[in-house]
């Protein structure tokens, strides 16, 4: 999609709105401009929608349900009504050992009712308690608060284009056909009245943009809407005429989006933006629309499914997950992830700056089974006792510490911690900071992120281990701090069994600013004042630096992590006067810089020396000693030798030379096109093939891309000590990650 260059900025963060309400609501010069009074459908305007308003920062936890005609079959998962059509996949042959083939028996009739081969009457049409039936929202809804969500909604539509609302666009929806009941309506009653916030679920655009893709041509105009086969102008015509009703009937406070928005018309995708958020204006709410594609982050809310980043990350950001680790709806059989796994999901996403949608099955009468209500009561009760260190708190400077890696995109599976493994938040007011433990340590917890050459806690003024009842606390002596980290004395055996332990920690004043271990961490307030601004080494323009929480020109001090150094310029993009800054500026204005720098580039020192040390491996990168001109670049067991180890000097435009120590030369592409070609060392000549961008992935691990043909180094996998280093496409796999150690 095709933004504009000359799009206005936004404010990504309420501290900026704040700051810009209490001057009357004008931005000063070069300031970011607020919300327009009436949305336009086009960028300019829609993108200057704040993305995730305080209340859902706030609210953290959410579920919603993947509930209809696909789970009559219970069978397969979610996608059995694409799957059935599709000769050889189990499911087609399940559906025709059943029902029969799906040219006899199709999809629909899952909506509309028919008889199996056995002479029963298939049809997804629950029935409310009231009238009989297994169904009640209301107990659904009461299920979502026990469980400690604070907002919820339905798959208002799904891929198979079944309405569950009263449509007047499309005649396939659930008042009717199947239930007779407008399940949307029934669904937002029931939420609302129980104070929680609504969400509606959309998945359409892939209706119409391949789902259906080996259903035959159909003749008749009705089967053509409903198997996503009108003409490319109807279909995105019906894509936002759906929406806009559901945005009329429910007035959800989140409008969440399945994948394949990029390929529905631009225009339409701005129709709708602008709609949603005009209706949310006349309705006095703050509103979220999430995405997966076709959207942007500066006005909605990216959503990473079965997911989230390996690091902390901004803006603020949103994953989906599934309660089952096989299907996103009822099958049977149908497995489950543990009460702990999700717990300790939870907690790792919020402690990286998101929230979590977490999606349940319900079986197709409306039952939901003993199994997922055991894990949504599960989360609930631990949400119940310790919420405080996760409702309403902030991510901190640095997500946590341990060894389990979480995340790393989409479809990274929930994770179990252990009792070496740490997630920290913050109050909004950043005068307590919280420290998850997700298992009891024994008598101590040592936490190396709060070592003294890392942060002074002269301030701290008292830490207290959460109680097992909520707003109860277990007072601990001071702990120590010394170079290797703060250690904190504990009860030797656990007081209380719990999915996770959290320590409280009380400050006089702001928690003190901690110095990073990587990048950097920029401060509006000076001497490290406010929660400060976490930085990756990279390239970052003035929008970026307001979309990470910064205000425009609102840089006051900094701290660049040991071997890194932050070059921040006058304009926009990297332009005008530039300053170098290699090492904690407590206060810009002592160098004149107080407010000046609008952009920046976080980088190595080009005099720092360091190890550069496959993930997968574990070998580092080895310039081989007193070796020729075009020698292989291998891999080694590290052993201190100065072969070992590199300097990442910048060479201008975001790009690097890496200079081996040993023998001077530097690593060097050799032109390679193909995947696997070898990454060789060469004589500096300032060509293209010997420039890398190093780009941060998360928890410390980069990938190295030449500037040439954008492959990355690739260390090959689990390869003995002196195996060449390749060049490969990068795909996230941690062959193809590095870590920088400063030497």
């Amino acid at each position: 999609m095709s933004n504009g260059t000359n799009r206005r900025r936004f404010l990504a963060l309420a501290t900026c709105v704040a700051a810009a309400a209490v001057a009357g609501g004008v931005f000063g010069a070069g300031g970011a401009q607020a919300a327009p009074r009436t949305y336009t459908p086009d960028w300019d305007s829609v993108d200057r929608h704040r993305p995730a308003p305080e209340w859902f920062q706030d609210a953290k936890f959410g579920i919603y349900f993947h509930w209809g005609a696909f789970s009559v079959p219970a069978y397969d998962n979610e996608w059995y009504p694409r799957q059935m059509y599709i000769d050889g996949h189990v499911a087609n042959q399940h559906h025709t050992a059943t029902y029969g083939p799906p040219d006899a028996w199709p999809y629909r009739n899952f909506i509309d009712g028919a008889k199996d081969l056995e002479g029963d009457t298939v049809q997804f049409a629950p029935r409310l308690k009231s009238a009989g039936g297994a169904f009640d929202p209301q107990e659904w809804v009461q299920l979502f608060v026990d469980a400690g969500a604070r907002f919820a909604g339905p798959v208002a539509e799904h891929h198979d284009g079944f309405s569950m609302w009263d449509s007047k666009v499309s005649e396939w929806n659930s008042v009717a056909r199947g239930p007779r009941l407008d399940l949307l309506r029934l669904f937002t009653r029931a939420i609302r009245a129980k104070g929680l916030k609504v969400l509606v679920a959309m998945h359409h655009a892939y209706h119409f943009n391949g789902f259906f893709d080996h259903v035959p041509a159909q003749t008749d105009p009705s089967l053509k809407k409903l198997y996503g086969q009108l003409d490319a102008t109807a279909e995105n015509q019906l894509w936002f005429d759906k929406l806009k009703e559901v945005v009329d009937r429910a007035e959800p406070d989140i409008l969440w989006q399945d994948f394949k928005l990029d390929a529905v018309d631009e225009q339409q995708r701005l129709n709708f933006l602008a709609y949603y958020y005009n209706r949310a204006d006349a309705w006095g709410k703050e509103v979220v629309a999430t995405y997966k594609d076709g959207l942007n982050d500066r006005g909605a809310v990216f959503d990473y499914e079965r997911g989230g980043p390996a690091d902390l990350t901004a803006p603020y950001w949103l994953t989906d997950d599934s309660i089952s680790d096989s299907s996103w709806c009822y099958t049977q059989g149908i497995g489950y992830y543990s009460v702990q796994q999700m717990v300790h999901s939870l907690l790792d996403r919020v402690s990286k700056n998101g929230n979590v949608l977490l999606n349940i099955a319900p079986m197709a009468d409306g039952t939901v089974p003993q199994a997922q209500k055991d894990i949504l009561l599960g989360i609930g009760d631990y949400l119940k006792r310790y919420g405080e260190s996760v409702y309403g708190t902030r991510a901190w400077t640095t997500y946590g510490e341990g060894p389990t890696k979480m995340g790393g995109g989409a479809f990274t599976n929930p994770t179990a911690g252990t009792a070496q493994d740490i997630r920290f938040t913050r109050n909004k007011a950043s005068t307590v900071l919280y420290a998850t433990v997700l298992g009891w340590p024994g008598g101590y917890l040592d936490i190396t992120t709060l070592a003294s050459d890392r942060i002074d806690l002269s301030t701290l003024r008292s830490v207290q281990l959460l109680d097992h009842t909520a707003g109860r606390y277990i007072d601990l002596a001071r702990p120590v701090q010394d170079a290797a980290g703060l250690r904190v004395t504990l009860p030797s055996e656990a007081p209380f069994s719990a999915q996770a332990y959290v320590l409280k920690f009380r400050f006089s004043g702001g928690i003190p600013g901690l110095r990073p271990e990587r990048g950097a961490v920029v401060f509006e307030g000076r001497r490290y004042g406010g929660p400060g601004v976490v930085l990756a080494v990279g390239d970052h323009t003035a929008e970026d630096l307001e979309r990470a929480g910064l205000c425009r020109r609102g840089l006051s001090s900094l701290r660049p992590a040991p071997g890194h150094q932050v070059v921040g310029y006058s304009g926009d993009d990297f332009t005008g006067a530039s300053w170098t800054f290699t090492a904690d500026s407590p206060d810009l204005r002592l160098t004149g810089n107080d407010g000046k720098i609008a952009s920046l580039r976080v980088q190595f020192q080009p005099s720092a020396h360091f190890r550069i040390t496959n993930v997968t491996d574990q070998l580092a990168l080895d310039g081989g000693g007193d070796v020729a001109p075009g020698s292989d670049l291998k891999q080694w067991t590290w052993d201190g030798s100065p072969n070992l180890q590199w300097q990442a000097v910048p060479v201008g435009g975001g790009y690097y030379k890496l200079v081996n120590r040993a023998n001077g030369m530097v690593v060097d592409g050799s032109g390679a096109t193909a995947d696997g070609a070898t990454a060789r060392q060469a004589v500096w000549n300032g060509g293209a093939d010997q420039q890398w961008t190093i780009t941060h992935r998360g928890d410390g691990r980069f990938s190295i891309a030449n500037r040439t043909s954008g492959l990355v180094l690739d260390g090959g996998g689990k390869v003995p000590s002196g195996s060449v280093t390749k060049q490969w496409t990068y795909d996230g796999s941690t062959n193809l990650m590095w870590t920088f150690t400063l030497l």
